[in-house]
């Protein structure tokens, strides 16, 4: 999913049609909720030999972190199911290959009991190794299963010291479409760990924060905590096709795919006669890439004549680029009395992005999210925008009108008084 912006960046909607069921019962709408997976939450502490480190508070990193999980712990909404994960906690040793697995799940996801959840916390130990890239990989696998939304929240000192990029291992995590975010803290960190960080939450649309001090540390987990109470609409994964003939036909919401540097993907949309079709699609960079670059959406008819395209074009200043387009189609004459067919839209999202060589990943491919709407479509012809004004056409004229008499009004009372003053 594509959020801190990005997610947040430039400008997709997303306009979702609600219907109420005819049958409901007063106990349902009482009771909106029944049914729902509640969201989950997994806590991942980085409990490496780092964190003895006494530069938080006066107290080690270790310290600063136990008492915020206590205090998060205390806050924990009851409607999430919360884990603890931990990395670097058991092996002291120096073989990298050992302590690159060192890590394990201190509690289990679900509604926590505060006393031993706090207990398990105390009695971790500044220990051994770095392995970011293992221990997300495996919370994903502590988090998985169901449509509830569901949360990572990483709290580190420093780089992965393995071999692995966990920058990578967020990446693939992101395209398997679970819809999994990971937010990540770092406490204290220098420049390499930031940049870390923010890839690993940039890569699954989370976010990044700094931290310098304990309450910062508490107030931000709790937050990030009592977000996965309320969380925003979840994009549903699809995959788009090499053409339209084989593209998966969408309805209105809200989609999730990957698309390759220059690779185009097709996708269908099923419009009837006096509706309005409304799109958007935003595709983010999630690694390095060229700063030029832009961001194509066309829809077309089967037979490939292009109806309307959006587009946008960027210079690197932001992270992602989005464009859309509308295309309404008229109320179709027909007097017998049968519904007319609706019209096979093929819409066709491009990217313009370029990698910087071969150190930028070329897999997977850049996220995208599209916005698919379907709307009532304009009552006549003149409701259309044409050129951007749509009824400003009528404006304009009007205005028009109304400036060319005035300076005829105004040169013959000018003209008047200049007789005037002349026979006088």
């Amino acid at each position: 999913m594509l959020t801190k912006y990005r997610v947040a960046a430039a400008g997709g909607a997303l306009a979702v049609a609600l219907a109420l069921l005819p049958g409901a019962t007063a106990q349902a709408a009482d009771e909106p909720d029944a049914g729902k997976a509640p969201p989950q939450v997994e806590l991942v502490l980085d409990v490496s030999g780092s964190m003895r480190a006494k530069d938080i508070d006066g107290a080690s990193r270790m310290s600063a972190a136990k008492q915020s999980f206590n205090e998060v712990l205390d806050a924990v909404p009851e409607d999430v199911e919360l884990g603890i994960r931990t990395l670097g906690a058991d092996y002291p040793g120096e073989d990298r290959e050992t302590g690159c697995k060192d890590t394990r799940q201190l509690y289990p996801v679900g509604h926590p009991d505060r006393t031993e959840a706090k207990a398990a916390v105390a009695t971790l130990s500044p220990t051994g190794w770095t392995p970011i890239g293992p221990a997300l990989l495996g919370a994903a696998d502590d988090l998985r299963g169901g449509e509830a939304s569901k949360r990572i929240v990483l709290i580190t000192d420093g780089e992965d010291t393995c071999h692995r990029d966990p920058c990578e291992v967020a990446r693939e995590i992101a395209a398997k479409g679970v819809h999994l975010v990971v937010d990540t803290l770092g406490l204290v960190p220098d420049a390499k760990t930031r940049d870390q960080l923010s890839c690993i939450a940039e890569a699954t649309g989370g976010t990044y924060t700094t931290v310098r001090h304990t309450k910062d540390l508490s107030g931000r987990v709790k937050q990030l905590v009592h977000r996965a109470a309320d969380p925003v609409v979840t994009p549903s994964a699809v995959s788009g096709a090499a053409e339209c003939a084989k593209a998966p036909e969408l309805r209105t919401g809200l989609y999730s795919d990957r698309a390759r540097i220059g690779e185009h993907r097709w996708y269908r949309v099923e419009l009837p006669p006096g509706k309005e079709l409304r799109a958007a699609v935003t595709v983010a960079a999630d690694r390095a890439v060229a700063p030029d670059s832009g961001v194509l959406l066309r829809a077309v008819t089967l037979r490939g004549r292009e109806i309307v395209r959006g587009e946008a074009a960027g210079t690197g200043r932001t992270d992602a680029l989005s464009t859309g387009l509308r295309y309404p189609k008229p109320e179709a004459d027909d007097d017998d009395g049968d519904e007319p067919p609706a019209e096979t839209v093929c819409l066709q999202v491009a990217h313009s992005f370029t990698d910087q060589g071969a150190s930028t990943a070329k897999a997977p491919g850049l996220p995208l999210e599209l916005t698919i709407d379907v709307v009532g479509g304009p009552s006549n012809g003149s409701d259309v925008a044409s050129f951007g004004l749509g009824h400003g056409w009528w404006l304009l004229g009007l205005l028009a009108v109304v400036g060319l008499l005035t300076g005829l009004v105004w040169g013959f009372v000018s003209r008047w008084r200049v007789t005037v003053w002349r026979s006088n």
